[in-house]
């Protein structure tokens, strides 16, 4: 999708991310353009070939074993966010306007990180309950944006964005249907409650706004496994391509 935006020339003037989404749009917010977009492609893939994201199995057991909160430690997210940012990077030493939100536990609200250290802002936005404990800044303590604010179309129109393109990872272009097993009522219960304030959103957006959802070429169904396993990046190439033909068939037909 960023490739696609760049080859038609759309240049960002604000960028918001929640959890994966913040991790790539803090690359694009901190070198724009094609850069970005190549940074991107090359961490990804080099993610692919290498062990960063293997992680020890013993110490997952031993988590489970030992009751923790979580399958895996933050570590193992830091060292994937420290191959593109260094230790010390500020949110508001970035090239482009960027905002990523979590979701705080204490005040069961969406907090949005607007300045301060970068990486443990995505860290904070990316902690998926179970897979990662909750992330510490200041006392008070983050799990996943997703919880609270998936796609942030509100955001972008409280803080002057008239035209907005929505980068997504395809759950939301994929059906929902009832139930068939006992797994799935949990499913989806949390899919309709993560859709709802997207949908909410989509359906009060002021006049003037010209809003685009860019195609992912690849719909995840709520029930698809694959958004588990989120240390499997072997399809990497696949799923780039698959994005950017949808994508830019979009541009071509929105802009014709």
């Amino acid at each position: 999708m960023l490739r696609a935006l760049d080859e038609v020339g759309i240049e960002p003037d604000l960028i918001l991310g929640t959890s994966i989404g913040a991790f790539n749009g803090s690359v694009m917010a901190d070198r724009p353009g094609q850069a970005g977009v190549e940074a991107l492609t090359r961490l990804w893939t080099e993610i692919g070939e290498s062990d960063v994201l293997q992680g020890s199995r013993l110490d997952r057991l031993k988590n489970v074993a030992a009751f923790r909160p979580a399958l895996h430690e933050t570590s193992e997210l830091r060292a994937l966010l420290e191959h593109v940012h260094p230790r010390d990077r500020r949110i508001e030493q970035l090239t482009v306007p960027f905002q990523c939100v979590a979701a705080s536990i204490e005040r069961a609200a969406e907090h949005w990180f607007t300045s301060g250290p970068l990486i443990e802002a995505l860290l904070a936005s990316s902690a998926v309950p179970a897979l990662f404990p909750p992330v510490e800044i200041g006392g008070e303590h983050f799990y996943d944006g997703g919880l609270v604010n998936s796609v942030p179309l509100g955001r972008a129109v409280d803080l002057g964005a008239r035209e907005i393109y929505v980068l997504q990872v395809g759950r939301i272009e994929s059906p929902l249907r009832p139930p068939e097993r006992l797994h799935e009522a949990a499913l989806i219960s949390f899919e309709i409650a993560r859709r709802h304030r997207y949908t909410t959103a989509v359906e009060n957006l002021p006049e003037g706004i010209d809003l685009h959802v860019l195609p992912s070429g690849n719909p995840v169904a709520f029930d698809d496994t694959r958004q588990l396993k989120w240390r499997d990046v072997g399809s990497t190439n696949a799923l780039v391509e698959g994005a950017y033909g949808a994508s830019m068939a979009y541009l071509d037909a929105a802009r014709s």
